[in-house]
């Protein structure tokens, strides 16, 4: 008899399994969306004022290090100095994907369904639940009716950037597993 427990017909193994192959996935498809924005930004700098795309990255990059920042101050009352900002910013992203990813993962192993699309419906739900939906709730940005649709849909291309990479990541490793 199996020492392992059985949870909806898979064992805990299984489901180990496929959180670290999501959490790896997460943290790949993390950096394939920074690559993503980085060529976005160089695009619309090109079609753009030089002011506007500046403006764009920033504000993206707020809203990471507003996070950080709230959890610098909320956990430790310590507010973050700029170089550290440069550093927690990137942290809170990758920590956020990896995470989250690593959740995908072991969701998947239960729920198979939810890798369908080659991830597509997971990087929409991500961008749905997290950028249009959280980050203005915890006031990290303005409401989503206060952005144009390009910011939205910059937003929602980088998010299935991420659910298809997180996917195939994810859907390779398991396969090696």
């Amino acid at each position: 008899m199996s020492n392992t427990t059985k949870t909806n017909g898979r064992d805990q193994g299984e489901l180990w399994k496929g959180l670290v192959a999501g959490l790896i996935g997460g943290l790949v498809a993390s950096w394939a969306m920074n690559r993503f924005q980085d060529v976005w930004f160089k695009l619309s700098e090109s079609a753009q004022p030089e002011e506007q795309g500046a403006e764009n990255q920033s504000t993206n990059d707020d809203t990471t290090v507003k996070a950080a920042s709230a959890i610098s101050e909320g956990l430790f009352d310590h507010k973050l100095t700029t170089d550290e900002k440069k550093i927690a910013g990137p942290a809170v992203h990758y920590s956020l994907g990896t995470g989250v990813g690593g959740l995908y993962g072991a969701v998947a192993e239960v729920v198979p369904e939810v890798t369908s699309a080659a991830g597509l419906p997971f990087g929409m739900a991500f961008w749905l639940i997290v950028d249009e939906s959280a980050v203005p709730m915890l006031g990290l940005s303005k409401g989503p009716t206060q952005y144009p649709v390009s910011t939205h849909a910059y937003a929602l291309t980088s998010h299935l950037v991420y659910g298809l990479t997180a996917e195939a990541v994810r859907r390779g490793l398991r396969k090696a597993l």
